[in-house]
């Protein structure tokens, strides 16, 4: 079996630097710890990947495509199906004025936003500043062992998993038709990275998902303790 464009798949790797066999990526966060590339704000287990949707690499979308679950393949990526060759226009001197202005110390290997673009310093020497705004590993070789672990065919299933991708895990979850209704309990914070996740998800949905047409949010707020004036709850419908 192989897949076609739109098929909702989950997928574990590990991906390796060709020149020097470092780990680069896992799924494996007890082996992004071991090699010493363990993020906390990143979401380990199995990845979603939405074939032909360009929510991944060239090279590993192409090379998913032809597989099927439980298939485990090994695959080499030349630059041009990874990262990309490097950009020498996105390299570029910065005097070290402007990072002072910004309230930033700027050291090498430090990754730096600079009006939106994301950026890594390569050099502090004598006021000036090289940053690279290419990707880290663009130019690199990339080795993968790809496994597929899932095939998500039911709209339910593929909404959630759109969810989960953005850190969402509504209370309750329904899909019918072209329409999704998702509620997300008190319990959840309403912080301003819950509504931007919550926003991330519903463009994917709409991105991912062309049968739906309408996303129905609806959250829950729960009044603070010592807080006892008028009703226990209050209900918001967004």
């Amino acid at each position: 079996m192989s897949f076609v464009d739109g098929d909702f798949v989950k997928i574990e790797y590990d991906a390796w630097r060709a020149v020097d066999n470092k780990l680069v990526y896992t799924t494996d966060e007890k082996k992004a710890e071991e090699n010493g590339i363990h993020y906390k704000d990143v979401k380990y287990g199995p990845q979603l990947i939405v074939i032909g949707k360009s929510n991944t690499i060239q090279g590993l979308d192409k090379a998913i495509k032809s597989m099927s679950v439980n298939e485990s393949k090994k695959i080499e990526l030349d630059p041009k199906d990874a990262f990309g060759e490097r950009d020498p226009n996105l390299v570029r001197i910065m005097p070290l004025s402007d990072f002072r202005a910004r309230n930033i110390n700027p050291q090498v290997g430090m990754q730096v936003d600079l009006d939106g673009i994301i950026a890594v310093i390569r050099s502090v020497n004598s006021g000036r500043v090289v940053v690279d705004a290419n990707h880290p590993l663009a130019g690199e070789k990339l080795i993968y062992n790809v496994k597929v672990v899932e095939k998500l065919d039911k709209d339910e299933d593929r909404v959630k998993a759109l969810l989960e991708a953005s850190s969402l895990a509504p209370k309750t979850l329904k899909v019918e038709a072209e329409v999704v209704r998702m509620q997300f309990g008190g319990d959840v914070d309403k912080n301003a990275d819950f509504f931007v996740n919550k926003s991330t998800a519903i463009a994917s949905i709409f991105r991912y998902m062309d049968k739906i047409n309408k996303v129905f949010s609806e959250e829950e707020y729960d009044r603070p303790k010592g807080n006892t004036g008028g009703a226990d709850k209050a209900q918001a419908q967004a």
